[in-house]
């Protein structure tokens, strides 16, 4: 999720931005604009940088492995493919 230093952050500055008479009226406004910012961020599918970071790293060993595997298989086959040759010309 959003870091809370950041939630916190942009709560305050909307609350700044609001004029003191209206401010005054609105006891509580940062809580409340933080409030309504966490639930509908809660509402999208985000991930941490953190998070994607962690599942980037992981996609690339994968793909490693992956290529790795394709060149096991493909070295098998070719070996396969070379011996029942080999035993035709004996």
């Amino acid at each position: 999720m959003i870091d809370p230093k950041k939630l916190e952050e942009i709560a305050k500055n909307i609350s700044d931005a609001i004029p003191p008479g209206v401010k005054s009226m609105a006891e509580g406004a940062e809580a409340k604009v933080k409030q309504v910012l966490q639930s509908q961020l809660a509402k999208l599918d985000f991930v941490s940088r953190e998070e994607f970071d962690i599942q980037s790293q992981v996609l690339i060993r994968t793909r490693e492995k992956l290529l790795a595997l394709e060149a096991r298989i493909a070295e098998l086959e070719s070996k396969q493919l070379a011996a029942p040759a080999d035993k035709d010309v004996e």
